[in-house]
């Protein structure tokens, strides 16, 4: 089960936290976004042993990290722009690591409702 918190509305520039309660840890988890009319993207993902791989949007505004302990992942997001509006959903998939295609939707099998993030320009 994957529970998603703390999307919320804020201007362009500033900064959200968003978090993904997890059942498990020892999986590939991700983040992905989507907008109205476009399809769902990667943002980035977390493997098992904490490395992390982001899309080119995001790289270097957006950090991904996970607390084993309380089982729950992180998306960190600052420079916010309206192009990052969307919702987005936390995913697992039962993998050690993220290979390659940890863009991909269709590879993920367990998905959070997803939390709304809005950035007004």
């Amino acid at each position: 089960q994957l529970v998603e918190s703390g999307g919320g509305s804020v201007q362009a520039g500033g900064s959200l936290r968003l978090s993904c309660v997890a059942s498990y840890s020892d999986y590939c988890m991700a983040w992905f976004r989507q907008s109205p009319g476009k399809e769902r993207e990667g943002v980035g993902s977390i493997a098992t042993d904490g490395s992390t791989r982001y899309s080119d949007s995001v790289k270097g505004r957006f950090t991904i990290s996970k607390d084993n302990a309380e089982h729950t992942l992180y998306l960190q997001m600052d420079s916010l722009t309206s192009d990052d509006t969307g919702v987005y959903y936390c995913a697992a998939r039962y993998s050690f690591g993220c290979p390659g295609d940890w863009d991909s939707s269709v590879t993920y099998t367990w998905w959070g409702k997803g939390t709304q993030v809005s950035v007004s320009a």
